[in-house]
């Protein structure tokens, strides 16, 4: 084991089983507590063999898992650009018993560890392991498509037993999935050499038939011999050197010169020039190639060609490095003697839940590609106007449709709203007097510490930072910053407070990958002596006074003052659940009162309309509907 071996606060928590904010509390708490060898303030590293020293002493650590000290050593002495080497570097070791280009730093040691650890659990669940851990490492570096996404790509190209490619596959993200779904051979380039390593590892470890080789796919093809029943594609978006002066009369650009500063449509094209005739692609691409002017002209020859078959809108998060919504192209390689086809499917999915992408998208495509219909399906004459816009609308649904929908929609939460209210018929009166405390006081008891975020500008880092606006509106980091050594970072548990004439809300942190933003206020708990619940709820209960005292915020002296309860864990617990689900109670009847609203008002609009119709006057409908026939009037008491 090297004695440079590091660890962050994630680390120690994960070895001790505990969240990150109890390791926060036991460096405040204990003065014995290792200091840190590294690192930065906001994010320090400390040295593996104090710390395992220090929690066996405190009798939180029997002894080291084997992956652990397998990380840890792979991690000490690396910067973290060296990272995907040293872990590509293992993959090749794994595979073939050499370790190519293994950084100088590491010694023996560190492949007999690696070695052990496989012998243990295989060789393909450690580098899976090795994998996970860094990813988690350079959550912000390393994009990868989510799984939902891979899949889906997956079930509408890749037939069984057919052979596929992907010419930008980073990690082999979408070729492992293929690979998973049933594909008998996969290929993959990438320009990183390192992730291109990562991923034969990946693919080769799983015993899957794949050749993975490094290089650009547009200037220098490594298959340019290959024709693929099917392509997966996830290209880099808005690149401008992509090689518009060098490759003008490839030969790939069968539907026009890609323009230069559209990049994607090369991609395209490049991955209809490895189909077989018949096979399909699916290519991610940002939503503004599917209108921009410059690219009109392929986009026309693109469906004249039949070729291209349908573009769907994702929801935001689908492609990583998009900044919006994402589209899906589906396109198939014109077999000869194939009439082109008269519609294509463009439909907006971005609004599905992530649960019922896979299923909702491959469905529409299916019920298109079978000719059964679809309602999303345009025809091309429509289309071939001089914009050539492919972007999905949202369909404006029916009277009726709607009223149907809310209305399953408002019995969906009723049913919610039932079981809330079980969760709370516990509750009972009572007249006993709680002991208090103030949030002052478990300060200086070191229960509690509370934290203020620096005065920060926004700027083009790519570092969330939770605003006043996200804890008002209760949604996710928003802001975007650079890393910088005063930061706050959060961690899950932590309460989070506005300050200075906002509304009074209490927020409960789930995220870890943010940092705290200008006006806010954040109070870390010691879990072993506050539960966070109980502090939220109470915290709650002093906005509520203070708006009945017509004050819209506080201040930091004020939030210091709030009384809490001076019970024991577990009671604090009892009380902490129970404000959660007084608070689920709160959101559904927020929510039951707003869709029924909303529902009484499509009725209304409908019945007026005649868009709607209600069983009782169906009767009446009818016999007016003769009369009207007849020139004549039902008479005062006829139904």
């Amino acid at each position: 084991m090297q004695d440079s071996a590091t660890v962050a606060a994630a680390d120690i928590a994960r070895l001790a089983g505990v969240g990150r904010a109890a390791v926060s509390n036991w460096r405040r708490r204990f003065a014995d507590f290792p200091a840190p060898v590294g690192g930065t303030s906001s994010s320090p590293l400390f040295s593996l063999a104090e710390v395992e020293e220090w929690l066996r002493r405190q009798g939180k650590l029997a002894e080291v898992p084997l992956d652990e000290r397998v990380w840890q050593q792979l991690r000490a002495g690396v910067e973290d650009l060296q990272l995907a080497q040293v872990v590509g570097s293992i993959g090749t070791f794994l595979l073939f018993g050499e370790a190519e280009e293994l950084p100088v730093t590491f010694s023996r040691s560190l492949l007999d560890a690696v070695s052990e650890l496989a012998a243990e659990r295989g060789a393909a669940s450690t580098f899976d392991f090795l994998y996970d851990r860094y990813l988690e490492a350079h959550s912000r570096r390393v994009v990868t498509l989510p799984p939902e996404v891979a899949d889906l790509m997956t079930a509408l190209v890749v037939p069984d037993g057919g052979t596929v490619l992907d010419p930008t596959c980073g990690l082999g993200g979408l070729l492992v999935s293929a690979a998973t779904a049933g594909a008998s051979r996969v290929h993959g380039q990438d320009r990183d050499e390192d992730a291109a390593r990562i991923a034969t590892a990946r693919l080769l470890l799983r015993g899957h038939d794949a050749v993975i080789r490094t290089g650009d796919s547009l200037r220098a093809d490594g298959f340019a011999e290959v024709l693929a029943d099917a392509v997966i594609c996830a290209p880099p978006f808005g690149e401008r050197h992509w090689g518009y002066e060098e490759l003008a009369s490839d030969v790939r650009w069968q539907y026009g010169l890609p323009p230069r500063g559209e990049s994607e449509l090369a991609w395209v094209q490049h991955c209809l020039s490895h189909l077989k005739p018949g096979g399909h692609a699916a290519v991610l691409m940002p939503a503004a190639a599917a209108g921009r002017r410059s690219g009109r002209r392929i986009r026309a020859q693109l469906l004249r060609s039949g070729a291209l078959r349908a573009v769907a809108s994702l929801p935001v998060g689908a492609a990583p490095h998009a900044l919006g919504v994402p589209h899906l192209w589906i396109l198939r390689k014109p077999a000869p003697g194939d009439s082109v086809p008269s519609h294509v499917l463009l439909f907006d999915a971005s609004d599905v839940p992530w649960t019922q992408l896979g299923t909702t998208v491959l469905d529409r495509w299916q019920a298109f590609a079978s000719e059964t219909g679809d309602q999303g399906a345009r025809a091309l004459i429509e289309l071939l106007d001089e914009e050539v816009d492919l972007t999905p609308l949202k369909p404006a649904a029916g009277a009726e449709e709607t009223f149907s929908s809310s209305y399953r929609g408002l019995v969906a939460t009723v049913a919610e709203l039932q079981q809330a209210l079980r969760d709370v018929q516990g509750l009972s009166d009572t007249h006993s007097e709680l002991p208090k405390t103030t949030i002052a006081e478990q300060v200086r008891a070191g229960s509690i510490v509370a934290y203020q975020a620096p005065r920060q500008q926004a700027d083009s880092g790519k570092l969330p930072v939770l605003t006043v606006d996200d804890v008002l509106a209760g949604l996710d980091p928003s802001g975007r910053t650079s890393l910088s050594a005063d930061m706050v970072r959060l961690e899950p548990g932590d309460v989070v407070v506005p300050m200075g004439g906002r509304a009074f809300v209490a927020r409960i942190v789930q995220e870890e990958d943010a940092v705290l933003g200008s006006g806010l206020l954040l109070l870390r708990v010691d879990p072993s002596r506050i539960d966070t619940a109980c502090l939220a709820g109470f915290l709650r209960i002093a906005g509520t006074q203070a708006s009945g005292r017509s004050q819209s915020g506080t201040s930091r002296s004020d939030l210091r003052k709030v009384e809490i309860p001076r019970l024991s864990l577990e009671e604090q617990r009892r009380l902490g659940v129970a404000f959660t689900r007084l608070e689920r109670l709160k959101e559904i009847v927020g929510r039951v009162a707003q869709q029924g609203t909303a529902l009484v008002d499509l009725a209304i609009t409908g019945l007026g309309s005649g868009k709607i119709d209600y069983p009782y006057d169906r009767g009446i409908r009818k016999q007016r509907s003769q009369a009207a026939d007849s020139g004549q009037w039902p008479q005062k008491g006829q139904t």
